[in-house]
């Protein structure tokens, strides 16, 4: 399995670029397609490996509350995990990709383990791999189910892809994804399987800088473009379809509501598209609530990936309906919690049965 950060759709539109000028981001981004399209096919089924690559320092089962990491170098090649540059507990050096994944890794199994009380991605305490430098001016980051991995970008319109901390926790959110309620990666379970991982994304990002939600951007993979682009983000969960406006990448695709929903075929039927719906639903969810995102929010959300009452092929009202059960079971049937969940789906569109 391979989960990406930056949609193909994106990247096709850049690898058909004419512009002479463009021609360098041009090449990268159809070097990038060709490397992740092996990965692009549903598997339906899928089960979380047993074990991590070799690198890693605790045993499989060894469960720790403490934070395993162990970053490799690629050195532009595809080779996986490469070659050890650091592990945990290991200071930094001259290597700000390094210590960049190093430092996103830990803010992951921070958020996960002080606000949800589980131990690292699989909740036994897997031990945290990541591969910087992956490729040639790769243009992506990705779990592949055992690790991360982060290409530098092409210095054109990408940015390397550890500078974003909400990138990080995105894709290691795949992973809790996988070992939980493992939504099938096609359609609009594959969309909440995107959105999960921008929800948790963002709130790793809120809670390393301890922003409340209104001091929050609800920008998903900030920094990643270079001052050449005008857009601020991949995505905008406050606002879908707003993170982008530029002459180049073209327009923000995403829907806010499903009276704007996309039938496709291509990006497994919309994935990173129509993720913008339950991402606007989390956002509203904890707007209303105020505070802080993590706790109230956060908790319903994370209740719902994790108690076993979706399906790996919930469709959209299916996740709904379950993060509403998670909000009464925790919160009360009268609670503000769950009077938020129920008019943040409404809002954007979507009918619990």
């Amino acid at each position: 399995m391979r989960r990406s950060v930056v949609p193909p759709y994106l990247l096709a539109h850049l690898a058909q670029l004419g512009d002479p000028a463009m021609a360098a981001a041009a090449e990268a981004a159809r070097r990038s397609l060709v490397i992740d399209a092996p990965f692009r096919s549903v598997r339906v089924g899928e089960t979380p490996p047993p074990t991590a690559r070799p690198g890693a320092s605790r045993p499989p089962g060894a469960r720790s509350d403490e934070p395993d990491r162990t970053i490799h170098d690629a050195r532009g090649r595809e080779v996986l995990p490469g070659e050890v540059v650091r592990r945990e507990g290991e200071p930094g050096g001259d290597d700000r990709a390094v210590d960049e994944a190093y430092e996103g890794l830990g803010a992951t199994h921070r958020l996960f383990r002080e606000v949800y009380d589980r131990s690292s991605i699989d909740g036994e305490g897997l031990p945290l791999l990541g591969t910087v430098h992956y490729g040639r001016d790769y243009d992506n980051a990705f779990w592949d189910g055992q690790q991360m991995v982060f290409g530098d970008g092409d210095g054109v319109v990408f940015r390397r892809f550890t500078s974003s901390l909400s990138v990080i926790g995105h894709e290691l959110a795949h992973g809790v994804t996988q070992y939980t309620a493992n939504l099938a990666y096609q359609g609009q379970s594959g969309a909440l399987n995107e959105s999960v991982s921008d929800v948790f994304g963002a709130l790793v990002e809120q809670y390393a800088l301890g922003q409340t939600t209104e001091q929050a951007t609800w920008l998903i993979g900030v920094g990643l473009f270079t001052d050449e682009v005008e857009g601020s983000a991949l995505r905008s969960m406050k606002a879908p379809g707003t993170a982008y406006d530029d002459d180049v990448l073209g327009r923000d695709p995403q829907p806010a509501s499903m009276a704007d929903y996309i039938e496709t075929t291509d990006d497994n039927g919309g994935v990173h598209l129509n993720s913008g719906i339950p991402n606007r639903a989390f956002h509203l969810t904890a707007a209303a609530l105020g505070g802080t995102a993590w706790d109230r929010a956060g908790l319903i959300w994370y209740d719902t990936l994790t108690a076993g009452s979706i399906r790996a092929d919930s469709d959209f009202a299916e996740f709904a309906g379950a993060t509403s059960d998670a909000a009464l079971v925790r919160f009360g049937d009268d609670s503000a919690e769950h009077r938020a969940v129920l008019e943040a789906w409404s809002t954007v569109g979507v009918d619990i049965p």
